[in-house]
């Protein structure tokens, strides 16, 4: 039986998951803050295999929810309905989004924070540190010699391990970077987040062939490379992402193809 993936969140992020699960072969319930009805696209687009439902909904079916949101709307999950589920955590604290003192001071990961908000969930952090555009540019089938490899941080084993399987049948290898408590080192503003999975383009091109450019996959993060990556970081002052130095193309694919509601999805 086809195992079941819980996207809460249907933005750029959740459909790029949503499309790399079911063309694995997985089932995928997904959920967004504005209802079924205003992703029947989306559905009718995957396939048989994609179906839309409330947040309740797509968490009691996943086994494996992703968190596909800002990290800000992940204080309005039901958190009682997470008990012993798998959560992969793609949030990424961003202060320009609003500020979090807890997260600012460093008293907690971002991830730690999760779990805190989701006391009985497994909550293992991974596929946050590129972009939805990346996600499906750099996914390649397994034994592939181009394969790339993305870290993933946790306090459960056996959620890690999940996490781990799922990533290989979508399309990369994985490498473990610790606790939740250490998952500082693969947060925004370190070596292994964003940079590494894209190409290099010139930061002020824009049009049609900057975007072809930026649409490829990025170079290949080996094992060894990724560990290396993870090994260099050190914790950001301020914590948190920024906007500077982002592409200009990135800025202009993100305008043409977010919805208006993504921030909120």
């Amino acid at each position: 039986m086809a195992q079941t993936i819980g996207i809460i969140g249907s933005g750029l992020v959740g459909k790029a998951v949503a499309r790399l699960a079911t063309a694995a072969g997985y089932k995928v319930v997904i959920s967004n803050s504005r209802g079924a009805d205003t992703i029947k696209d989306l559905i009718e687009e995957l396939g048989p295999l994609a179906s839309a439902g409330t947040t309740e909904e797509a968490i009691a079916a996943g086994d494996i929810v992703t968190l596909s949101i800002p990290i800000a709307a992940s204080e309005q999950l039901p958190a009682d309905k997470f008990a012993g589920k798998v959560v992969l955590d793609q949030t990424n604290y961003y202060p320009a989004f609003g500020n979090n003192d807890v997260l600012d001071k460093a008293e907690l990961t971002s991830s730690e924070l999760i779990q805190r908000r989701l006391p009985g969930a497994k909550v293992v952090k991974g596929f946050h540190n590129l972009s939805w555009l990346h996600m499906k540019a750099n996914a390649t089938p397994k034994g592939s010699a181009n394969r790339t490899t993305l870290p993933i941080a946790g306090d459960d084993a056996g959620a890690k391990q999940a996490v781990t399987e799922f990533f290989d049948k979508i399309g990369f290898d994985t490498i473990d970077a610790g606790s939740l408590a250490d998952s500082w080192r693969i947060e925004p503003s370190t070596p292994i987040y964003f940079w590494a999975y894209a190409p290099s383009v010139d930061l002020q091109a824009t049009g049609p062939e900057a975007e072809r450019a930026y649409t490829q996959p990025g170079t290949p993060v080996s094992r060894e490379d990724a560990q290396r990556l993870i090994d260099e970081a050190k914790r950001p002052s301020p914590i948190g992402g920024t906007f500077e130095g982002m592409p200009q193309v990135h800025v202009d694919l993100f305008m043409a193809q977010a919805s208006a509601a993504t921030v909120a999805n």
